[in-house]
């Protein structure tokens, strides 16, 4: 046997042999999406997250394509890392940060990423202030996101036009860069408001050019949030009286057309807000005794006392309520 003859005898270190398989090879799909464990994440967004179903089938869809991919991978058919970098809008508290944590969790299950971890930044933990600055601040960040998810909010603030001496352009052009040469290892998210993102990516082609998919996150209804309310307080076994319910209805239907509404997150301030009406009215009566309902029921007491019942605004502008 020549030596030529003995290197092409078997495979060589680092190799990847491709096994040919015949083309009616049964595949059996649905033992491989159970076996990727990804149904267990699909639900915990359904407990965790309220309506959505646009969003939340545009997640099923993107699952199902991955795992379509790695079965044609097994099976030695031509594939290639498929463009995964996203844009969410909508206003804030609809859900979008939650949605990228699952995200994440998903791509690790179907061998996207390697970590599965999600790194959440604004525009102050990209950009620096003075020459030299950005390109080690964006570097470091990226560095931390690697193997995951890099989840960008309010991302159009990266792009300053008026200010001249801005350096975001330098984060983008960063960006850039790494969203196409390490698509394999990075997903880049990212968030806004929907008319600023659509500006955003006006100003930058390359960025649009790089997302494969954009989800619009809706405002939750009136019915909607009220059953976000009632799942946040039972996440902390509180509950309300029927009669602080429909308290609360009513509070849901004023404070959605006032400033700075913030969906699921104005109504966790609300909560919070009514617990603290509850402790005080509990102190208020003291002397009697306290029983374990007393301790778990939100009364209608803890609900108008809101300013959005007395003096119709909101009780104060809401910490966060700009964000996404």
């Amino acid at each position: 046997m020549t030596e030529a003859s003995e290197k092409k005898s078997g495979p060589q270190v680092g190799e990847t042999v491709v096994h040919a398989v015949p083309g009616d090879t049964p595949v059996d799909l649905e033992a491989a999406f159970r076996d990727s464990q990804v149904q267990e994440v699909l639900d915990k967004l359904d407990r965790e997250l309220v309506g959505l179903k646009p969003v939340k089938t545009r997640i099923r869809e993107i699952a199902s394509l991955l795992l379509v991919d790695r079965l044609r991978r097994q099976l030695g058919l031509t594939t290639e890392t498929p463009t995964l970098h996203m844009s969410f809008t909508g206003n804030p508290g609809t859900g979008k940060t939650t949605v990228a944590l699952r995200m994440a969790e998903i791509l690790h299950r179907l061998g996207y990423v390697r970590q599965g971890h999600l790194v959440a930044v604004t525009r102050d933990d990209l950009v620096g202030q003075y020459i030299g600055h950005t390109a080690p601040k964006t570097k470091e960040v990226l560095k931390r996101a690697m193997g995951g998810v890099l989840f960008i909010d309010e991302a159009y603030y990266l792009y300053r036009p008026e200010n001249e001496r801005d350096y975001g352009q330098e984060a983008i052009e960063i960006l850039l860069q790494i969203m196409e040469n390490n698509r394999d290892d990075l997903v880049v998210i990212l968030a806004g408001y929907k008319d600023k993102m659509d500006r955003f990516f006006l100003s930058n082609p390359g960025m649009r050019s790089r997302i494969a998919h954009h989800l619009d996150f809706p405002d939750y209804s009136g019915e909607e949030l009220m059953a976000i309310a009632s799942l946040m307080l039972a996440q902390i076994q509180y509950r309300f009286s029927p009669e602080a319910e429909k308290a609360f209805g009513d509070y849901i239907r004023r404070r959605m057309v006032m400033p700075h509404f913030a969906n699921a997150r104005s109504i966790r301030n609300a909560l919070d807000r009514a617990r603290l009406r509850q402790a005080n009215r509990l102190f208020a009566h003291a002397r009697d005794r306290l029983t374990k309902n007393d301790l778990m029921n939100l009364e209608p007491e803890d609900i108008v006392a809101s300013r959005v019942f007395s003096d119709g605004v909101p009780d104060e502008q809401e910490p966060g309520a700009g964000a996404k």
